[in-house]
């Protein structure tokens, strides 16, 4: 057999394989098979189901604990709304592992896709080898050798068309998958991140955990106390309000700052209120929820912590702002990075991102007059989160609703609005109700 007629069959070959490769590997049919598209559509459908529940009960909750707080302060009322704080949070931390699980099943299907266009890809890459070889001999041999191995001068010119064909049929096919499998990549990314976000504020939500015993435990104090008499109640009231000094010299916890006696947090935040119009009680359970947030919190460490290319932003600013204030950056904390995230590097009791904190510092030193600023210091960060606070439209008494929105954007930006970071609100305007009774008390 001569080497055109090998030629030949190879073209025929070459014709199988690829309608072969058509047929069997597409694009999605394989992966779609091994992922089972109904049953994962169904269980869409009832975690879907399961968490517009939760947040229809979550927000019933909510509901109550507003409407209760507006009513005068009585035993019944105070258990009325410790009993929804507690089942809130309950559920909460429930609807947070279903939105998980959601994500990582999301993230388990792109992977076998991905696995499998990457099978493909390796297979096509045999096939277009294989194809190369062969135009390397047909390449190796004169053209009069080939044009003398037909027996017609028209089958000469046919050959080499139907080759070009197959050779660009498969570089497409192969593109194909490629692009394919690079756009299933970014999506699997995509999953990632959320999931990241998820796991983040999991652990977020392990100070609820500690305030939902927290609130079970003043439950039982307070039915302890009271034994279910009204009267033994209101005095147990009174008697902690008495207590103004008390109030004063209580620390107010600061995060990569020394605590500070209650009562000059209040100067601090009566400061920043009288340049921005934010209340001074909410401006506290913002630092409060700030300072709280969890272990990983102002104990990290700008080299570690920062050391990801994508914190080099990041990075750059909080150097110069320590070489600004003639300070060693790894003397001083900034908020770890976490196992799941990219950046840590929030800095103070704010815990503004270094570059955040160079956007406001021209505001914070007109205000405070130190220049520069120094988010390590208490009161250059409460003027800054009064700041932020303002800008995200806290200012001049806009109510319940315009505060709880605006911190939920100091913690989530243009996220605000997800269900997942509804508990932050929460928690702010509930430790906002707390610290404005505590500022009445001292202010009386």
């Amino acid at each position: 057999m001569t080497k055109i007629q090998n030629l030949k069959l190879y073209f025929v070959f070459c014709i199988v394989i690829l309608i072969f490769t058509f047929c069997i590997l597409n694009l999605s049919g394989a992966a779609a098979e091994e992922i089972n598209p109904s049953a994962v559509a169904e269980r869409r459908a009832e975690l879907e189901q399961e968490l517009q529940k939760l947040e229809a009960q979550i927000e019933g909750y909510r509901g109550i604990i507003q409407e209760k707080q507006k009513q005068a302060t009585t035993l019944e009322r105070d258990i009325a709304i410790l009993d929804a704080k507690i089942e809130k949070a309950k559920l909460e931390i429930k609807m947070r592992n279903l939105q998980i699980d959601k994500l990582s099943k999301g993230i388990g299907e792109k992977s076998v896709i991905i696995s499998s266009l990457t099978e493909k890809i390796e297979k096509e890459k045999s096939s277009l080898a294989e194809l190369l070889r062969k135009t390397q001999e047909l390449d190796a041999n004169s053209l009069m050798e080939i044009i003398l191995g037909y027996q017609k001068m028209s089958d000469f010119f046919i050959e080499p068309d139907s080759f070009e064909t197959i050779q660009a049929a498969i570089h497409d096919y192969l593109n194909e998958v490629r692009d394919t499998k690079q756009n299933t990549e970014k999506e699997k990314d995509e999953l990632e991140d959320r999931k990241a976000e998820q796991m983040q504020l999991k652990s977020m939500q392990e100070l609820e955990k500690k305030r939902l015993t927290e609130d079970e435990t003043e439950k039982k104090k307070i039915l302890k106390i009271a034994k279910g008499e009204e009267a033994r109640y209101q005095k147990f009231l009174n008697d902690k309000q008495k207590d103004a000094a008390a109030i004063r010299s209580q620390l107010f916890l600061l995060t990569g700052s020394p605590a500070i006696p209650f009562e000059k947090a209040v100067k601090y935040a009566v400061l920043a209120w009288r340049q921005t119009g934010v209340r001074p009680a909410f401006l506290l359970g913002v630092i409060a929820e700030e300072s709280n947030l969890g272990a990983n919190v102002g104990t990290g460490n700008w080299k570690t912590d920062l050391s990801h290319s994508r914190c080099e932003k990041q990075r750059l600013a909080l150097t110069e702002i320590c070489a600004e204030l003639g300070l060693d950056p790894d003397l001083m904390p900034v908020s770890k990075k976490a196992w799941y995230g990219y950046c840590g590097g929030a800095m103070g009791p704010a815990q503004f991102m270094p570059t955040t904190w160079q956007l406001y510092k021209s505001r914070i030193s007109a205000i405070t007059g130190n220049n520069p600023p120094n988010p390590w210091d208490p009161e250059d960060a409460f003027v800054a989160a009064a700041l932020l606070l303002k800008d995200n439209g806290a200012a001049n008494g806009g109510g319940y609703a315009a505060e709880r929105k605006a911190a939920l954007k100091y913690l989530a930006g243009s996220n605000w609005s997800k269900s997942s970071y509804a508990f932050y609100g929460d928690d702010v305007m509930e430790l906002a109700a707390k610290y404005q009774g505590m500022i009445d008390i001292i202010n009386k």
